[in-house]
């Protein structure tokens, strides 16, 4: 159970340098269509924190196409540290209103990029380490499947409303959508060896679907994927329903998704089906050991249409040992 203390920092459980903690304030603009990513990861027992901002309207297959893309890796953490609220070098300001559940997020990199923005959330925050919210975990209580082991074991994701403004380049647009966050804490080695697809389908303040797939890079740049749910919830009129089993088949174009069909089944026995399609791609460093295959995708959950970002991650190691054999 995620408790209010969680939206501090928490105390590193080694001296290990890679442990972390992080952020994550993803949202869209379905008009244009445009994705925006705000990313903090923080590695207290070194001083630094990376930081990301992003933002893509476009398929792009490198970093530099995007809209915007500011990638800075040796921020220093302010002191004394306090993750509820902080301000950063790179013009980004992050304050938790209410722990888990109202953030103020404030970014102007005192040019041609600033937003403003509120999240609030519409459920409760999702531990998928807590048997009592995730049934996969029940299903496999005292085993431990998950492939991010360490990065992963204090983690949550949460559905709420994003309220605001961007600028860019002159440009304003409102920020008004239903969208996921994130949370983690742990060990995050700079390589990341193992592979996992992050999704979200958001309809309306009534109805998305989140969910963490396995993902398989081995057979290449191209090649359509089949993978099991890991983790996941329906949330519904303010309520979660943990995924309790489900399938996705994904359709790529290199890494990114060009389609998705997904079926999960939740706690209370219920069956959706959904289907997404890529309208943005963007190459996502989240840090040096990491890609993020992000996709803004639209999708379709019955006479519904709905939007959310696909995250497909792969370690540049990996990446490269696929490519170097082409």
């Amino acid at each position: 159970m995620i408790k209010p203390e969680d939206a501090d920092f928490h105390p590193p459980t080694s001296d290990d340098p890679t442990w972390a903690e992080t952020n994550f304030f993803g949202f869209y603009i379905a008009e244009v269509p445009l994705n925006v990513g705000v990313y903090t990861l923080f590695r207290p027992n070194v001083g630094v924190v990376i930081s990301t901002v992003a933002i893509n309207s476009r398929f792009v297959d490198k970093p530099w196409e995007a809209d915007y893309w500011d990638p800075q890796h040796h921020l220093p953490i302010p002191q004394p540290p306090n993750l509820r609220d902080y301000t950063l070098r790179n013009g980004l300001s992050v304050k938790s209103i209410e722990p888990n559940r109202v953030w103020q997020v404030e970014f102007d990199n005192g040019k041609n990029v600033s937003m403003r923005f509120r999240y609030t959330a519409l459920g409760l925050a999702f531990d998928i380490s807590d048997p009592e919210q995730d049934p996969i975990v029940a299903a496999q209580r005292g085993a431990d499947t998950f492939a991010w082991g360490e990065a992963y074991k204090g983690h949550f994701d949460q559905t709420g409303h994003y309220e605001g403004e961007l600028t860019l380049n002159g440009t304003s647009y409102p920020i008004d959508c239903v969208s996921t966050m994130d949370h983690s804490w742990g060990l995050r080695a700079e390589h990341q060896d193992h592979n996992m697809s992050w999704l979200h389908a958001h309809f309306s303040k009534d109805l998305a679907i989140h969910a963490i797939f396995d993902f398989d890079h081995t057979k290449g740049p191209d090649a359509v994927t089949v993978a099991p749910a890991l983790h996941g919830y329906v949330l519904e009129n303010g309520e979660i329903f943990g995924i309790a089993s489900g399938t996705s088949r994904t359709v790529r174009e290199g890494y990114y998704a060009k389609s998705v069909e997904i079926e999960v089944v939740d706690s209370a026995g219920r069956t959706w089906n959904l289907s997404g399609a890529g309208r943005t791609s963007f190459p996502w460093q989240a840090g040096p050991g990491t890609v993020g295959f992000n996709v803004l995708a639209e999708w379709r959950c019955g006479d519904l249409t709905g939007w959310g970002e696909i995250q497909d991650f792969v370690g540049p190691q990996n990446l490269t040992a696929i490519y170097s054999r082409l």
